[in-house]
């Protein structure tokens, strides 16, 4: 905790509601640090952990939600049901931490999500997702040859439990979303990567380039001249794709940065403020700005905890983050990126997670992650017009 006098205090403040929204957008819920997976990129350290959260947790988690959407006219909250496999705790557990949160779901306050590897999915979870309204993400790398990253507990691609869980949510008519992680294995194959995401009918398509977090260190992900050349042939795959193909999130992103642009929208930083995006775990602790510093041990940073949601609601924890001093160091990372970098204007100072990972500190400007994922798609953009306007 920071423990400069009142003025410098202060300051922080005054900077603090400058880049984060005062109200988060989202809240992810880490039900189980359990996965029945043991994917090889994996980042989580408490993947084998199968303490359940108590409803203890998801009650006090739901009525700090109502407070944060108490007289505020917006979209509904969201409630990412993410960590290691959701589905793991079982429909029964599961439904049980759904309870406290139907009065906010029901008056359309309030809208859950989940992240999933699809291996569980059978009737019974379409049917309970289907009648709580989860919006579905599934995570898969591609065709089989390109998922054998995923592998259950004994080493065993995973790949054929996946696409049956794919195929209940196709055939119960679930809407999901599909997210691919791209490593060295798989960027150089960007055509039949997306051909096969593209053939599953997702409503959309999500590309996450590989990094360095959590207890994934011994990997090395794509560099950015691989990342520039994955997102050239991402963008003319696109654009060879007929009306009611599933959009690339990420080529979506930066076709609304384009538009907002060419409009000159006066409030375009007020709308790219950073989400404080609270995380709570399942005994409550609560940790902002990345879901992925919840569970790693960083005695300098008190381990990232903020809070625990089950001593003080989330608006308390959110009044006094500017205190935290990783927080402080990551509004000072995205000060350094404004008056550095030129891609700011269109990422806004990218992800806090990254920045301790690759560097262990959140007081630094660029990161792997920003060259890739961030920088990679625009310098992309940019060449396929120079050679278009060349030709």
């Amino acid at each position: 905790m920071n423990t400069a006098p009142p003025h410098q205090q202060a300051a922080l403040l005054r900077r603090y509601q400058h880049r984060i929204h005062r109200v988060p957008r989202n809240l992810v819920v880490q039900p189980t640090g359990f996965c029945n997976l043991d994917c090889t990129y994996c980042y989580l350290p408490d993947r084998d952990d199968k303490t359940p959260m108590p409803t203890a947790v998801a009650e006090a988690v739901a009525r700090s939600a109502s407070e944060l959407v108490g007289g505020h006219h917006r979209k509904p909250l969201g409630l990412i049901w993410h960590a290691g496999e959701p589905l793991a705790l079982g429909r029964r557990r599961f439904t049980e931490l759904l309870q406290p949160f139907e009065e906010l779901r029901r008056k359309g306050l309030l809208e859950h999500a989940v992240q999933t590897n699809a291996t569980l999915i059978d009737d019974e979870w379409c049917d309970l997702l289907t009648e709580y309204g989860f919006r579905v993400g599934v995570s898969i790398d591609g065709p089989k040859d390109l998922t054998l990253r995923r592998t259950d507990r004994r080493g065993r691609p995973a790949f054929d439990r996946i696409m049956r869980g794919v195929e209940r949510l196709q055939h119960r008519g679930v809407p999901f979303s599909l997210i691919a992680v791209v490593s060295r294995e798989n960027i150089t194959h960007p055509d039949r990567l997306l051909d096969f995401l593209a053939a599953l009918r997702p409503v959309s398509i999500g590309l996450n380039i590989e990094e360095s977090e959590g207890v994934n260190t011994e990997r090395h992900p794509p560099t950015r001249e691989q990342a520039i050349e994955f997102w050239l042939k991402v963008l003319a795959w696109s654009r060879r794709q007929p009306g009611g193909t599933a959009p690339v999130r990420e080529l979506e992103r930066l076709g609304r940065y384009l538009r907002m642009s060419r409009t000159q929208r006066a409030d375009r930083a007020h709308l790219s403020r950073v989400d404080p995006l609270p995380t709570i775990a399942r005994n409550g602790d609560v940790f902002l700005l990345s879901p992925e510093l919840a569970g790693i041990t960083a005695p300098t940073y008190n381990d990232f905890r903020a809070g625990n949601v089950l001593e003080q609601p989330i608006s308390a924890i959110l009044r006094e983050a500017h205190r935290l001093s990783y927080v402080g160091e990551f509004l000072t990372g995205l000060e350094e990126c404004e008056s550095t970098c030129e891609f700011f204007d269109y990422c806004r100072g990218s992800q806090a997670g990254n920045r301790y990972f690759e560097h262990q500190t959140f007081a630094v400007a660029e990161t792997d992650y920003c060259r890739v994922t961030e920088q990679a798609p625009v310098l992309a953009l940019a060449d396929t017009v120079r050679k278009e306007r060349t030709t």
